[in-house]
């Protein structure tokens, strides 16, 4: 089982050396401090302000005897940070998804290969860079696992195109624009921050998403769409 969590060392230094340069350690942790707790902060809200919610839909699962409507088609990239109790993951993403199945690839962010998400017909399985493949039925459960940090994917291929998933019930937050500005589903707070075209002539698509559950954050930033 591949653990994300970064321990720190056990380094020791001299004593002399601490005392002659307390006063920059101190600086410099301050300053770490701010330039982490900060864009925290700042990327990662609780709720959207509650003037901008104009109309909130609650929405009823699809009857048992009717067909499922899949999610459209598309390739992102895009940027992926992950933050819980005990670890901390930043980094790049590649996602192909599809009606049969879904491809996700995950990068450092010197592009180095994380993981490698695929879900098919067969089921899901999950490639390390270590090359050790593990499988399970769901992503989320298999994220959990092996990455310490769950990927509601069942949800989260609805949630990207900025719309609920038919599959249960849910809440959408709409502005006074009718664009959705929040959704609460499966126990997941899914918030929309900003929006892009995919092309030219196409509706917006959410750009900026932050996804909470419990203690989990997640934020994805698309930096390019492709619907297919």
């Amino acid at each position: 089982m591949i653990n994300f969590c970064i321990k720190p060392r056990n380094s020791k230094l001299p004593a002399s050396r601490i005392r002659a340069h307390q006063p920059n350690v101190i600086l410099g942790f301050l300053i770490s401090c701010f330039i982490l707790f900060f864009p925290a902060c700042r990327t990662l809200p609780t709720q959207p302000p509650s003037d901008a919610i104009a109309t909130t839909i609650f929405t009823e699962p699809l009857a048992a005897n009717t067909q499922n409507i899949p999610a459209g088609d598309f390739n992102i990239l895009g940027r992926i940070s992950v933050q819980d109790k005990s670890q901390s993951f930043s980094g790049n993403f590649r996602w192909q998804h599809m009606t049969a199945s879904d491809e996700i690839l995950l990068f450092t962010p010197l592009g180095q290969a994380v993981a490698e998400i695929t879900k098919d017909s067969a089921g899901v399985r999950l490639i390390t860079s270590k090359l050790e493949a593990f499988y399970a039925t769901d992503v989320e459960s298999l994220t959990e696992k092996i990455l310490g940090w769950r990927m509601p994917l069942d949800g989260l291929q609805y949630w990207i195109q900025g719309t609920h998933s038919p599959l249960t019930a849910a809440e959408k937050d709409l502005d006074r624009k009718d664009q959705v500005i929040a959704i609460r589903q499966d126990g997941w707070h899914i918030h929309y921050s900003s929006f892009t075209p995919a092309r030219s002539d196409s509706p917006m698509l959410p750009r900026v998403i932050n996804l909470f559950y419990d203690n989990l954050r997640i934020r994805l930033v698309v930096d390019n769409w492709s619907i297919e």
